[in-house]
Order: structure tokens, then C-alpha cells, then sequence
């Protein structure tokens, strides 16, 4: 099993991450994965699409067709088309309800793996040292801040430890967004540079 000092951080990792990256647009990958699985739901969606893409069709015939000049074929494809029409905004309207029901139940379990299991782990784990301090190495108020607020003095206690976490992968990930940021920007000036000296 993982030990207690990974699992704050990994619990942290992930939290930064849906903080990062987005809690919609997870859900929104999340949705595109869940329509590629065989469910009745992604039949919908395909529906759905097929419906869609006929109805762009009979509305462009429909435009080509003069309403004056050939009024009984334009008034057929006209029923064809409000019928088609009709037919996907019923699917539009259940695919929704289905995605409105995924995107809470999405966002509930997220919340539950992430903010939830830091939550929980930090009331189960209160008492339980994270790692102990070398005795003798830090004053008494440092050992009691550490330890706060309900590990045995002389520990690190889950909610300083959580929060050192939270703080040192904020701090790295700026510094690795920084060097990216660098580098993608020398190795972009390289050209403009070899052009300046070509001319």
C-alpha cells in the first residue's frame, strides 16, 4: 500500500491538476470518452449527428428550390425537413437531459477522488504522524507548529504536510512552466535571428 506521505501528495498532484486544467473541460473529455463506449446513449448521439447533418441538407435543398416556381416540391421537402427538424430537437433535448445527468454525477465522483479524500484523509489521519523530526533539531514552537493540530509533538501532522505539498507543486510547476515558456521562446528568436543576419 502507499505510504501516507505519497498519498497526500498524489491526492495533491490531483487536485492541482483539475484546478489547472479545468474542471469543464475534464467533464467535457469525460463526455467525449463516454459517447466512444457502446452505450445507448452514444446511439443517441450518432442519431443525433445523422439527424443533424439531414437536416442541413433538406434546409440547403429546400433553399434551392423556389418556392413560387415548384411550390409542390418545395412545400414536400418543407414537411420533410420540419419532420426531421422535429425529430432532432427531441433527440437534442434527451441527449442533454443524459449529458446534464453525466456532467453531476462526473462532478461528484471528481469531487469525491480529490477534495473528499483530502478531506477525509486529513480527519482519519489527524492524530497519526506524517514522518517524526530528528529530535533536538528544532525549537518547541517549531516542533508544535508542525505538529498542529493534533499529531504528537515532535511529527510533521497530515494537514502541514498536505499544505507543504500544495505549495511545492504550485512552486514547480511555475518554475517548469517558466523554462518551457524560455525555451520555446529561444527556440523561436534562433529563426528571426538567422533571417536578420541572412539579410
Amino acid at each position: 500500500m502507499l505510504s501516507l506521505v505519497l498519498t497526500v501528495f498524489f491526492v495533491n498532484v490531483a487536485i492541482y491538476l483539475v484546478n489547472t486544467i479545468g474542471a469543464s473541460t475534464i467533464d467535457h473529455l469525460l463526455w467525449l470518452l463516454y459517447l466512444r463506449l457502446p452505450t445507448p446513449t452514444s446511439r443517441t448521439a450518432r442519431k443525433q449527428q445523422q439527424l443533424k447533418r439531414a437536416v442541413l441538407e433538406q434546409k440547403r435543398e429546400m433553399n434551392n428550390t423556389s418556392s413560387q416556381d415548384e411550390f409542390a416540391k418545395w412545400a414536400k421537402a418543407r414537411r420533410r425537413h420540419d419532420k426531421t427538424l422535429e425529430e432532432y430537437e427531441a433527440l437534442n433535448k434527451d441527449l442533454t437531459s443524459q449529458k446534464s445527468s453525466f456532467d453531476w454525477t462526473v462532478k461528484i465522483a471528481r469531487w469525491l477522488s480529490t477534495n473528499g479524500l483530502k478531506i477525509f484523509l486529513q480527519f482519519w489521519y489527524s492524530k497519526t504522524p506524517v514522518f517524526p523530526l530528528p529530535a533536538g533539531w528544532f525549537p518547541y514552537y517549531a516542533e508544535w507548529i508542525v505538529s498542529f493540530p493534533r499529531a504528537p509533538l515532535g511529527s510533521v501532522s497530515i494537514q502541514v504536510w498536505s499544505n507543504v505539498c500544495a505549495a511545492a507543486i504550485a512552486l514547480a510547476a511555475e518554475v517548469v512552466g517558466a523554462l518551457f515558456v524560455r525555451i520555446v521562446g529561444q527556440a523561436q528568436a534562433k529563426p528571426v535571428q538567422a533571417e536578420a543576419k541572412a539579410q
